[in-house]
């Protein structure tokens, strides 16, 4: 997305780590604080008391005995991750000194094959890993064709037009734009591929509309993390989580829409307030 935004507005607006961060931080947490309230209203538990569950856990945890040698360089790899993706060095040392993360990502696995916390047979042994990158990397590359054959330049100005001759202003075109992409994840099962295929053709639509650069970028970016509640194969881990068999697919389908409209309210109340007080808009 981060690439996407800069594309589509010739690099004036780049968002970095400390930018998101910042913007998502306040609904984030307010979002964090309803969300279990309005899923206990929906799905009540059936266990709610768990008068033991400290003692259990004290239990368990001394069972592991104390943190071994490759959890302790476990957490070292994730703080280098952590530093080198928040764009710590460029921060610091200038444009020159910023890592790619596809470069850092490289880093962090050959840090944990170097030291033994993982051996190759670990990596392979990934298939589902594996699975993703294949068919991510065609996916990326053929929407990456799609967009410079200008399929997605002709369905950005065919939405465009259409909201636009609505006569709804900006306000009411973005919001219908952004419902829209959001809602279109049904169709989809990754988010990498809804963003890919969709996101730059509706951040763009908004934009010729007259929506603000930046606050819409970021109440699209707050689309494309609300919409992986929405089903059961929303999203990669989503499957696992269902396969649990804890919940039905009704249960799943129709909670995650209403946490979508509860996220997608809490985004335009919050966030929006939250944004002006920082100067986006």
């Amino acid at each position: 997305m981060v690439k996407l935004i800069a594309d589509v507005t010739g690099a004036q607006i780049s968002l970095n780590w400390g930018t998101w961060a910042l913007a998502m931080l306040l609904p984030g947490l307010v979002a964090l604080a309803v969300m279990p309230l309005l899923i206990y209203l929906l799905e009540p538990p059936e266990i709610k008391s768990t008068p033991n569950a400290m003692q259990f856990a004290r239990e368990k945890l001394r069972d592991l005995g104390p943190v071994s040698r490759g959890e302790l360089i476990m957490l070292g790899v994730f703080a280098v991750l952590l530093v080198l993706w928040a764009g710590i060095p460029a921060f610091i040392f200038g444009p020159g000194a910023a890592v790619d993360p596809t470069t850092t990502a490289f880093i962090g696995l050959s840090l944990c094959l170097i030291t033994g916390v993982l051996s190759w047979d670990d990596v392979i042994k990934e298939k589902s890993a594996w699975d993703t990158i294949v068919w991510f990397g065609a996916l990326v590359m053929m929407a990456t064709f799609l967009n410079k054959l200008g399929l997605i330049a002709w369905f950005a100005k065919g939405i465009e037009t259409g909201i636009g001759h609505l006569g709804l202003g900006w306000v009411g075109a973005s919001a219908l734009l952004m419902l829209a992409y959001l809602y279109a994840h049904y169709m989809f099962a990754s988010t990498t591929a809804h963003i890919t295929a969709m996101f730059a053709a509706f951040y763009g639509a908004g934009l010729a509309l007259g929506a603000p650069a930046l606050p819409w970028a970021l109440m699209m970016a707050a689309a494309s993390n609300i919409m992986m509640t929405l089903t059961h194969y929303a999203t990669g881990t989503s499957p696992v989580i269902f396969g649990s068999g804890y919940t039905t697919l009704g249960e799943w389908w129709k909670t995650g829409f209403v946490m979508s409209v509860l996220l997608i309210v809490i985004w335009l109340v919050v966030g929006g307030a939250w944004w002006r007080l920082l100067g986006y808009w």
